[in-house]
């Protein structure tokens, strides 16, 4: 099944998505400590051009602070820099949605599916494909966990979440989203707890996220993360 691929670019490891060029889905991550040279720079951008891709990176300065004057020597611009949360298992709290939302995890291609166009629809992206719900069979397939937000009245999926694939104990709370009409009923939240709990019990010791502005920030502080960082996505257009 295609889908995202990891390559390696010197001292760059790359994800691309082989079906979707949106930028989430495709960017570079430098090794830790690593001086990249001005060679090393350009051959990252030569493989992203030659998929067609944006050049770009999402990584943690302070574990590679030699990479950004390289970057920026190259023409790259930073996109934004945003706060790095992190939750340790043991100090997760659960959060308390509206009443009438249940939240569980989801393991079937229907619930996926339900996932995937609440997530779309959150992140304005296009309509939901089979190619999404193929991105999260694969979170499942890696080790991680989708969960949804039900609203038991009516039986729709009104909110969703998603912990990737565990890497040495290390992963990423990602596209936590809730549909406009059940926003601020504590359904972000609810969710994120949900998915750190489970994290725990795979053996996520440090499940990571880093929330778009103060506002999401607040909200995974309520279940325990806290920030520890900053996270950096730089690209080149």
């Amino acid at each position: 099944m295609a889908g995202t691929r990891a390559h390696r670019a010197g001292p760059f490891v790359i994800r691309f998505d082989e079906n979707d060029d949106a930028l989430p889905f495709n960017y570079a991550v430098p090794d830790d400590d690593v001086a990249p040279t001005a060679d090393e720079v350009a051959a990252l951008i030569a493989v992203f051009r030659e998929r067609a891709r944006t050049p770009r990176l999402e990584y943690v300065p302070q574990a590679a602070p030699k990479v950004e004057d390289a970057l920026l020597a190259a023409g790259f611009t930073p996109e934004g820099r945003y706060p790095l949360l992190v939750c340790p298992p043991d100090e997760v709290v659960d959060a308390t949605a509206d009443d009438v939302v249940r939240v569980a995890r989801v393991t079937d291609d229907p619930g996926l599916w339900h996932v995937a166009r609440v997530m779309n629809e959150a992140f304005d992206a296009p309509e939901a494909t089979e190619h999404d719900v193929a991105r999260l069979r694969r979170v499942l397939d890696g080790g991680g966990f989708v969960a949804a937000a039900v609203d038991t009245t009516t039986g729709d999926v009104v909110g969703a979440g998603q912990i990737g694939s565990p890497h040495q104990g290390v992963a990423e709370v990602a596209g936590i989203a809730v549909r406009a009409s059940h926003r601020r009923r504590g359904i972000a939240g609810a969710v994120t707890a949900v998915l750190t709990r489970a994290g725990a019990d795979a053996g996520i010791t440090t499940p990571f996220l880093t929330p778009a502005d103060d506002g999401a920030a607040r909200v995974y502080a309520r279940v325990g993360y806290r920030k520890v960082g900053e996270a950096l996505y730089i690209s080149l257009r």
